[in-house]
């Protein structure tokens, strides 16, 4: 399925911007997430502990991006019920601001 109005299929990045509320329950989170993450075709690219903002305020206690090759493949992932099992901690833990934006595509 296409990710963008041009009929490519493009890369998709989540990012998710999150306060922890909850350490144990977020570390918790963390523990199982790399055992989940491993069998989609997904890449961290970022995991970045109170990044410093170049403009503006940054509210966040840790920021991640992920890149996954289609939209389809990072639903699959979140849609899994591996995922949505250890997700529950990261609910719980935390709040979190997440989107899934499309890569830009290349023109030739």
């Amino acid at each position: 399925m296409p990710d963008d109005r041009s009929g490519l299929t493009v890369p998709v990045y989540i990012i998710n911007n999150i306060t922890i509320h909850d350490r144990a329950g977020y570390d918790r989170y963390l523990r199982a997430f790399m055992g989940v993450f491993r069998n989609f075709k997904g890449e961290v690219l970022v995991a970045a502990d109170q990044p410093t903002p170049v403009e503006g305020t940054w509210p966040y206690d840790r920021t991640i991006v992920l890149r996954f090759p289609d939209r389809a493949e990072a639903q699959r992932w979140i849609d899994s019920p591996e995922y949505q099992a250890i997700a529950k901690d990261r609910w719980a833990s935390t709040t979190s601001n997440v989107v899934i934006l499309d890569e830009v595509p290349r023109r030739s």
